[in-house]
């Protein structure tokens, strides 16, 4: 059985095996954030661990954002167009798209001063591109879909059967 460590301001750190958790009760580092246990049994005696435990003090975790690349950029926009929204195996004008019919567009084009980053990137098929050349997008007449921003990456993956006392603490 494993146990959801929470920091000292109850957003989840990570999950933890029983014997690192009952390490961390003994030294007096993390209480019980609920009153679910289960029950580690030795040979002469019981110890019941809470299922959830929390840090007693803030630990602080730096998050890391996402590295930029083209194919980042591909795989956060799901391999669709930002401007008409035609993806993978879709057809657009007699052709059918495939991964390198697509590119990557800078909203503010580099002559422009833009830059290679998460927010000024976007997938594009190869017509949208051409159509928006070296213009912002309201130059050229055409909308965003969606805006562009850093990808998501600092988030707990938990597996199997989540026990009930955890899903106060997680987005289930």
């Amino acid at each position: 059985m494993s146990i959801l460590l929470l920091n000292a301001t109850y957003e989840p750190l990570t999950v933890i095996p029983t014997r690192r958790a009952m390490s961390l009760l003994l030294r007096e580092k993390a209480d019980a954030a609920t009153e679910e246990t289960v029950v580690l049994r030795g040979i002469s005696q019981s110890l019941s661990i809470p299922t959830v435990l929390r840090l007693r003090r803030y630990i602080n975790v730096p998050r890391r954002g996402a590295r930029w690349s083209r194919m980042a950029v591909l795989r956060r926009d799901d391999f669709t167009c930002i401007y008409c929204g035609v993806g993978i195996g879709e057809w657009q004008r007699g052709r059918h798209v495939t991964r390198s019919g697509l590119t990557i567009d800078h909203i503010l084009p580099i002559s422009r001063g833009g830059r290679n980053s998460w927010g000024n990137t976007a997938c594009a098929c190869a017509p949208c591109n051409q159509r928006k050349g070296n213009r912002l997008p309201h130059e050229a007449g055409m909308k965003l879909l969606w805006e562009p921003k850093i990808p998501r990456v600092d988030y707990l993956v938990a597996s199997g059967e989540i026990p009930e006392s955890w899903k106060f603490y997680l987005e289930v």
